[in-house]
């Protein structure tokens, strides 16, 4: 069973899909792997640290020859996939429905795609779970980046010249990125708030010792929506929580958003006229801007400057991180193989729950539901 890890090729990608951590592991496995030269060099994996884990870093024609897995951060370009074996699998982050003509491509050439973004959120998947993973580095950077570009303090400081006060961050949207972005910005010493339409985040929320933002009297989303996700709400609570948001927006220093719902355009969640009611030096960060944005002005990989208040729309925010977000999504792709390893078959082999939710490709066809036209 041969392994192959190539160097990403999209734009702004420094991730890599496996580390030399990973390579000692998936050698003990009993698979070989083979490493593109200088995939790893720009999450700081050198290809001596390959070489000493046991992978023989080459070109990319010689890595991908006769591989039975590719592991990639972001979907491969068929035609370098030419040389794998006959229903070889592609497992990473794939973008199944934003990039349609390319799981066609790897259905058309027999290879079995995986999309590890598909993975369902269930207990014994926590581990194989690279939005979780990824997501979590994405609201800690957010607040570095605000705080960059933030042109004062976030703590409160008390000096002989005069008192500083706390910054005020407001996080909207309360998944994995916002939680870590409230207690980030908690541990940089802003006052921090936050929303959500789930109601049950109220709670982990106040546990981070922020304060909790949300609609009285109107019912939100009651629990989690589907894979852990917000769902849609009624027209009557977009209205109060835009009253709510509005009086509360104005008074914020940061602005965090990361609302998202699977396969569909990212919510708007700030208006301009929000922003201009924003006093000048403020920022926004708008995570999901890659899904068309969550805050209207936000420019993909910009950072624009509406009513005196920089809107940061930096794409891919985890490759920002690539050294730890490589090691992050490696273990992975890692616990992901060896979690279904068949000892005797010397090959994954993936059961029906798992391997029907993320299965894309098989046999020439594509096979998941989800993408059924």
């Amino acid at each position: 069973m041969k392994i192959a890890v190539l160097r990403e090729r999209a734009d702004g990608e420094k991730r890599v899909a496996a580390t030399p951590e990973t390579v000692k592991k998936l050698l003990a496995l009993g698979a070989t792997v083979a490493v593109e030269t200088g995939a790893g060099a720009a999450a700081a994996f050198d290809d001596a640290s390959y070489r000493a884990a046991g992978a023989e870093p080459g070109d990319a024609a010689a890595t991908v020859a006769g591989a039975d897995i590719v592991l990639a951060v972001q979907g491969p370009e068929p035609a370098s996939l030419a040389g794998a074996s006959a229903g070889a699998w592609i497992v990473g982050a794939l973008d199944p429905i934003g990039d349609r003509p390319r799981i066609d491509a790897y259905a058309a050439a027999g290879l079995e795609a995986l999309a590890m973004e598909w993975m369902p959120r269930i207990t014994r998947a926590q581990s194989m779970d690279i939005l979780s993973s990824q997501s979590n580095l994405a609201g800690y950077k957010a607040v570095l980046d605000a705080a960059a570009e933030y042109g004062r303090a976030f703590p409160m400081m008390m000096t002989a010249a005069g008192t500083i006060s706390a910054a005020r961050v407001f996080v909207m949207g309360v998944g994995v990125a916002g939680l870590q972005a409230i207690a980030t910005a908690r541990r940089l010493g802003a006052q921090v708030s936050a929303t959500d339409v789930r109601s049950a985040t109220r709670e982990q929320i106040m546990s981070l010792g922020a304060k909790p933002v949300f609609v009285e009297g109107v019912a939100g989303v009651e629990g989690e929506g589907a894979g852990g996700y917000a769902g849609e709400t009624s027209p009557e609570y977009q209205r109060a929580q835009a009253e709510l948001v509005s009086a509360h927006i104005a008074r914020q220093d940061i602005v965090i958003t990361t609302a998202l719902i699977p396969g569909r355009p990212a919510p708007r969640l700030v208006t301009d006229a929000q922003v201009a009611s924003m006093r000048p030096g403020s920022v926004i960060v708008d995570l999901a801007i890659e899904q068309g944005g969550n805050v209207e002005g936000a420019a993909p990989g910009e950072v624009v400057e509406r009513h005196g208040v920089r809107i940061v729309g930096h794409r891919n925010m985890p490759s920002r991180l690539a050294a730890d977000a490589s090691a992050l999504f490696a273990r992975n792709l890692y616990n992901f193989l060896s979690t279904f390893w068949d000892k005797e078959q010397g090959r994954p082999v993936l059961d029906a729950e798992i391997g029907d939710a993320i299965r894309l490709t098989r046999g020439g066809q594509v096979v998941n539901p989800r993408l059924a036209l």
